[in-house]
């Protein structure tokens, strides 16, 4: 496969997807998708020569992680990619572009759905389990 992945100001495909997988296939509510990390966030899209087909959000955590801490969070997968790997990639090159940015440690709050998936790539369960939005998460982290 052949993705191309950039950190974007124009926000419009993100949200676009964010809405498509979490709003209109996961049932989300829309207060609860969006809010006011969005502004401070960078913003990764991953496309291939079709158009758009993933997202995440990337976000340093502040004093109470040493500031050393990223944050890879609403990682989507448009419903004609999965299956590809490339959630795998997206969340690969987030890792990269946090370490780039000085982190030692990627966190993130993953669907128990996925937790199999973010074992893979190397993140380990930490904390309870919580309830965001009425479905099961565990919080996540991987030492770089």
């Amino acid at each position: 496969m052949s993705w191309h992945f950039e950190e974007v100001s124009d926000l419009a495909p993100c949200f676009a997807l964010r809405r498509a997988v979490f709003i209109e296939e996961q049932g989300f509510a829309e207060a609860d998708e969006w809010d006011a990390l969005d502004a401070d966030a960078v913003h990764l899209l991953a496309s291939d020569a079709t158009g758009p087909l993933g997202t995440a959000r990337l976000l340093r955590e502040g004093a109470e992680f040493a500031g050393n801490t990223g944050r890879i969070g609403r990682i989507c997968v448009a419903k004609s990619a999965r299956g590809t790997g490339l959630g795998a990639a997206i969340v690969r090159d987030a890792i990269e572009r946090l370490r780039a940015r000085g982190c030692t440690r990627v966190i993130l709050g993953g669907q128990m759905r996925a937790a199999g998936f973010y074992e893979k790539l190397g993140f380990r369960p930490i904390g309870p389990v919580y309830d965001d939005g009425g479905v099961p998460h565990q919080e996540m982290e991987q030492a770089l």
